[in-house]
């Protein structure tokens, strides 16, 4: 049977290009250049009801570049375990983090073929990276990965990065997912998390179901709006780092907001944790 929490595109399956893949999808929104014509449909469809799709993946992306730094310079963090890494079409975590901290180890976890064929090329460029092929939302799988083990040291503070993912995962029990990372990690580690978000308010929960209903029937099969309070739990016990759980284009912006959010942006969120 399978895995209804799971989305159709979450399941590696070569590169196919029949289908679309999660990562890809990403790529397209950020103009990137690995993928294929289905992927592209994706965004299409959901520009029909939000033109600004591609919005989402750069607060998105945005948002993590600046959480890593945050993480690298303030928090002095220097192991980052990034879960569902996606392709390198921006700058990545660990060009991020290794510009500030450059013993900083990272290590990426995905399972898209794509992404595997750039993960084998970091592996090559950089012996502070690592890359290992995995199901994100299976901590069991990771957690109890000889490499994993011997790359990262549990005993310290990690940030654990699941920057973009948990939305494309269908169950209830995403704060059961992040809890099962983090009860392994040392006080000190730091979770950071985007999804997308529905508002509940009447001029931006309708784009944002409407955006939901695009990519849930779309040939990727996923992108759940989840609220403020669902995102939150996903954090636990947790203390959320200022300003808490925000939009992502209002997490420490680089600089004052010249022109308004559009509607897409209002429709995901970011926040950074603690564990104390």
């Amino acid at each position: 049977m399978p895995d209804a929490t799971k989305a159709p595109s979450s399941a590696p399956v070569g590169v196919d290009t029949t289908r679309a893949s999660i990562a890809r999808v990403y790529d397209a929104a950020l103009n990137g250049k690995d993928n294929f014509e289905i992927d592209r449909e994706v965004l299409r469809q959901v520009a029909t009801v939000a033109p600004q799709v591609n919005d989402l993946a750069w607060s998105n992306r945005n948002f993590l570049i600046r959480a890593c730094r945050f993480l690298a310079s303030q928090g002095g963090i220097t192991q980052y375990l990034d879960c569902g890494s996606g392709l390198p079409t921006a700058e990545n975590t660990h060009q991020v983090v290794q510009r500030l901290q450059p013993t900083a180890k990272v290590l990426y976890v995905d399972n898209d073929p794509v992404v595997l064929a750039h993960g084998r090329a970091l592996l090559e460029e950089n012996e502070q990276t690592l890359f290992i092929s995995a199901d994100i939302f299976q901590p069991e799988e990771i957690l109890g990965n000889d490499e994993v083990r011997e790359f990262l040291d549990f005993s310290q503070p990690i940030a654990l990065v699941h920057n973009g993912t948990l939305h494309h995962y269908l169950g209830d029990d995403g704060p059961e997912i992040i809890k099962k990372y983090t009860d392994e990690m040392a006080s000190g580690s730091y979770t950071v998390i985007a999804h997308f978000f529905d508002p509940e308010t009447p001029e931006h929960s309708q784009i944002a179901r409407a955006m939901e209903q695009k990519f849930t029937h779309s040939p990727m099969g996923s992108g759940v709006f989840r609220t403020h309070d669902q995102i939150e739990a996903m954090f636990g016990d947790q203390e959320l780092v200022e300003p808490g759980l925000v939009l992502c284009d209002d997490w420490w912006p680089d600089g004052p907001r010249v022109k308004p959010l559009n509607q897409v942006e209002e429709c995901i969120a970011g926040a950074v944790g603690r564990k104390v």
